[in-house]
């Protein structure tokens, strides 16, 4: 459902938010009432996630829920799951976001990139099918909402570093490394 657009109305969409506590520190959801997520990431701050919402699809002040909400239980799921070692848990979530052809495109392939198996930009723009087009891959980084559903944490600079992330280096990195480990785990238990 990445890069899906709704139609325009005159007033803003309802969306509903929680918080889950993970290792990173909090992860804010904040989700369509029909469980699709708009925008996640390591804040506490509601109104830092909604700036981030593609105007066609941002509400003004999302409504706070209980993380058993039937709305938000599904991703609230996900989330605990992902931190519980099951780094899969946030591949079918669905993910709502609205921008142009090719921004949407490269989220929904940036959501093939397997958990330790992260791409470089370089590599992020060949399968977006645009290897010139490694600003533009870094642009839908950038401007990804949906952090961990839509795992930018997974694209690296050509050198391999780290580069930049949206919720800091410390956060990218322990990431990657229960990525890491988890895919380990699954090649050791496939020997």
């Amino acid at each position: 459902m990445t890069g899906m657009t709704a139609p325009l109305s005159t007033s803003p969409p309802t969306a509903l938010t929680t918080s889950v506590a993970t290792p990173d520190g909090p992860f804010t959801l904040v989700v369509a009432p029909d469980g699709a997520v708009l925008a996640s990431g390591w804040t506490d701050d509601v109104g830092e996630l909604v700036a981030l919402v593609h105007p066609s699809l941002r509400t003004a002040e999302p409504d706070p829920v209980p993380d058993d909400h039937a709305a938000v239980a599904t991703a609230v799921g996900a989330v605990r799951a992902y931190y519980g070692g099951d780094v899969r848990a946030i591949d079918d979530v669905p993910v709502r976001q609205a921008s142009g052809p090719y921004r949407a495109h490269a989220w929904d392939v940036l959501r093939r990139v397997g958990p330790g198996a992260p791409v470089t930009y370089t590599r992020y723009a060949e399968l977006s099918g645009r290897p010139a087009a490694v600003r533009a891959a870094a642009g839908a980084c950038a401007m990804n909402a949906a952090a961990l559903f839509v795992p930018c944490h997974r694209v690296l600079r050509t050198d391999g570093s780290l580069g930049g992330y949206r919720y800091g280096l410390t956060v990218k990195r322990s990431l990657l490394d229960r990525e890491r480990a988890a895919a380990g785990d699954a090649a050791t238990l496939a020997v």
